[in-house]
């Protein structure tokens, strides 16, 4: 997290800005003003409710967002923190934008690094090193000579040790066209690329852990996601309804504007336990879902189903039973997390915060059909010859036409 009272406040620091590096967008070709276009239409519907009016500028590898004059550090800092959960952005770096003159920039690293030593935290003569990047060749010094000019004054004024290898203090200097940019530590981003430039896809989500990590990692590869949740009612409460909201309002910082779909489920569930084969139910549950979800993708126009699946993890998610699942559509089933156990799972479901959420208890329809012993080797002829009997396409379109939107508060 950013701290605030690491950033001086003296007239030389400048006004306050967000500076925006782009990670994988930047090795695009032809079309990377297509990704560029799209990563700051993000950006702006991001920070629409932020309070502040922001203007967002495309440079040359890097985006800019300026704030009014006078924008108090606070405000400056919560743009910053939300803007670093958009996709695309590999660091967000709360910088002080100075005019293009030698002296103002030295004068800014200094207030800046006064700053620093101010709040006591770290050493308290920490090694430093002073970083610049020249974009502007109009400049009239190089980047290696604005660093030795700036550091040389840190160093007489504050008697910090150099360390050019593993500086515990780094000061970064960027000359851009109309002005210089300095800053000392960032934000991390999210990385990967803009949400909407690969496509809309629709997840299938459950109330526990592995579906919404399935859910981001789609969101940071481009895709916009629709959620859809298949509920045990009338047979269970609407527990997990609720649940699958809570993670879906969590999950939208990502992307925004997300939708929730859920499918009253029970009854269907109650006609397979009536088929009589105990040891395929789950299978034959699980390509149900997948039929009603290809259904609901097509009236939704997303491209793609989206699951949790991670190979071997349960018994539906053997790699024949995986196989005789994706028989059951035409659709192509993405399953991001397929080579995570559930370590790596649950940590990445910590970072992004939706852990808590997974990990409270709900009645989660797959209980209503698990066997005392589960099939591992499901044979897809078997599965037709039971959904046959159910008349599962039609059963899919019903239930397709069931669907309940939830739509996000404000």
């Amino acid at each position: 997290m950013l701290d605030v009272t690491s950033v001086g406040t003296p007239a030389a620091l400048g006004e306050p800005c967000v500076l925006l590096k782009l990670g994988e967008v930047v090795l695009k070709g032809k079309n990377r003003e297509q990704f560029e276009r799209r990563l700051q239409s993000n950006i702006r519907a991001a920070l629409k409710d932020c309070g502040v009016r922001v203007d967002v500028r495309q440079r040359h590898g890097v985006i800019a967002v300026f704030l009014p004059a006078g924008t108090a550090l606070e405000s400056a800092q919560a743009v910053a923190q939300r803007v670093a959960d958009v996709p695309g952005l590999v660091w967000v770096h709360l910088a002080h934008r100075v005019e293009k003159d030698p002296d103002a920039v030295t004068k800014a690293a200094l207030a800046l690094v006064e700053s620093r030593l101010a709040t006591g935290e770290g050493p308290r003569l920490p090694r430093f090193a002073v970083r610049s990047r020249r974009r502007d060749k109009r400049f009239p010094l190089r980047s290696n000579e604005l660093d030795r000019m700036v550091g040389g004054e840190i160093n007489d004024v504050f008697g910090l040790p150099v360390d050019l290898s593993h500086p515990e203090l780094t000061v970064h200097i960027e000359v851009d066209r109309d002005e210089v940019f300095v800053f000392t530590d960032g934000l991390p981003g999210q990385g990967g690329l803009p949400v909407g430039v690969s496509g809309r896809a629709l997840v299938l989500m459950s109330g526990g852990i592995d579906s919404p990590v399935a859910a981001y990692r789609m969101m940071r590869r481009g895709l916009r996601v629709d959620f859809l949740h298949f509920s045990g009612i009338p047979f269970t409460t609407t527990e997990s309804i609720y649940k699958a909201y809570a993670l879906v309002r969590s999950l939208d910082r990502f992307q925004g504007r997300s939708r929730l779909w859920v499918v009253p489920f029970g009854k269907a569930q109650q006609s397979i336990r009536a088929s009589g084969q105990d040891r395929l139910a789950v299978i034959t549950q699980r390509r149900l879902m997948l039929k009603t979800a290809e259904e609901v993708a097509r009236r939704i126009r997303a491209g793609a189903l989206v699951t949790g699946d991670s190979l071997g993890q349960v018994s539906s998610q053997t790699l024949q039973n995986i196989t005789a699942q994706d028989h059951a559509v035409d659709m192509p089933v993405l399953r991001p997390l397929i080579g995570l156990d559930k370590i790596e799972i649950m940590a990445e479901a910590r970072r992004i915060g939706t852990l808590g959420i997974s990990e409270l208890p709900d009645e989660d329809c797959c209980t209503l059909l698990a066997p005392r012993r589960a099939e591992t080797r499901a044979k897809i002829e078997d599965l037709k010859q039971i959904e046959r009997r159910l008349d599962a396409e039609d059963l899919a379109v019903q239930l397709a036409d069931s669907l309940q939107e939830y739509k996000l508060d404000a």
